[in-house]
């Protein structure tokens, strides 16, 4: 089996060291690994299946001769770096919001939209990690009957705001603790998340939305191919370490059945559907941390509109909410011989 020179942009950050955790787990086929990141974490030593790798500053030419980049260093870098690594002869998988909704790059997740691949021109485009979970149910639903409307309400964990903002968060749960119940100091996060949710991720527009609410909005478009779909999201933050979960209310175009519609889901490859309200059966972020699977669970018809259901949508977001789709891209293409 041909073997492939990856290097990992980012990689003392949350997500990256979730990467090199599942290139060993799936036995990625590496001929070389090479981890890079800002010059303020350059000449860290990881160990890799035994090895220690130092970290280099993630400068263009560090990239030459290398076939694949893991790239999850922020947006600014991405669009600095991305296409001079390309230049280089690399194929990025980008884990920022960078390269997104640009006309000529795929947004893929690999169980859905694996086509739009071949149409890269060097960039690939990992989604928004509530985007990942969301579409990975909405799609095998949307192949029984197809879909009418969406509104989906995100609780998103803090470690989607990265490690600074997790340590923030557990000193204001130890002060809280500790007897001390004045509104706590923050500095990562919007507002105090310590025993508290926050309806607010990413920036206000003008309409009152959030970037992160139409991110959602938008890249669930694309990557469905649904251009016109009706959907609306709010974004909270909750204080959960790991894992994103999402209310999803869903409209459908003719009428579904419940039980039809948890076996499609079943059988939908990455979706495991936990629904048993009866015995307390339902997906939880503290059962699902460290799964690579989306889980589904309350599925339940829509009392007050027709041809409608809900449902709850959990999914571990540093895996297959963004390392692990990034991964999984990086395999489908090797698949399709696209590398």
């Amino acid at each position: 089996m041909k073997k492939y020179r990856v290097a990992i942009l980012g990689a003392t950050g949350m997500v990256g060291k979730e990467m090199l955790k599942i290139l060993a787990e799936r036995n990625f086929p590496l001929e070389l690994l090479k981890l890079t990141a800002s010059e303020r974490t350059s000449g860290t030593k990881i160990n890799f299946l035994g090895k220690e790798i130092e970290v280099e500053t993630a400068t263009p030419e560090v990239f030459n001769d290398i076939d694949i980049v893991l790239s999850s260093a922020g947006g600014d870098v991405s669009k600095k770096l991305a296409p001079e690594i390309v230049k280089r002869g690399a194929i990025v998988i980008d884990n920022t919001s960078a390269f997104r909704m640009e006309k000529n790059v795929p947004l893929v997740v690999p169980e859905i939209n694996a086509h739009a691949l071949k149409n890269h021109q060097g960039i690939i485009a990992n989604p928004n990690c509530s985007t990942i979970q969301l579409v990975m149910a909405l799609k095998p639903m949307h192949d029984y009957v197809p879909l009418k409307r969406v509104l989906v309400s995100t609780y998103q964990s803090v470690s989607g705001a990265g490690k600074e903002a997790v340590d923030e968060m557990y000193e204001q749960l130890k002060a809280m603790l500790a007897g001390n119940y004045q509104k706590p100091e923050r500095t990562i996060l919007p507002q105090p998340i310590g025993l508290n949710v926050i309806p607010h991720g990413g920036t206000f527009y003008d309409n009152g939305y959030t970037d992160e609410e139409i991110k959602v909005t938008n890249e669930t478009r694309k990557i469905m191919e649904i251009e016109t779909l009706p959907i609306s999201a709010t974004s909270v933050r909750v204080p959960v370490v790991t894992g994103h979960s999402e209310t999803v209310n869903v409209e459908f175009s003719a009428p579904v059945e419940i039980q039809k519609l948890k076996e499609v889901l079943s059988a939908f490859p990455g979706v495991i559907v936990l629904d048993q309200p009866e015995e307390k059966i339902y997906p939880m972020p503290i059962d699902i941390a460290g799964r690579d699977e989306v889980f589904v669970g309350r599925i339940r018809e829509d009392i007050s509109c027709e041809n409608a259901i809900n449902m709850w949508v959990v999914a571990d977001n540093i895996r297959k909410g963004a390392a692990l789709n990034a991964i999984q891209i990086a395999e489908k293409m090797i698949e399709m011989e696209l590398i």
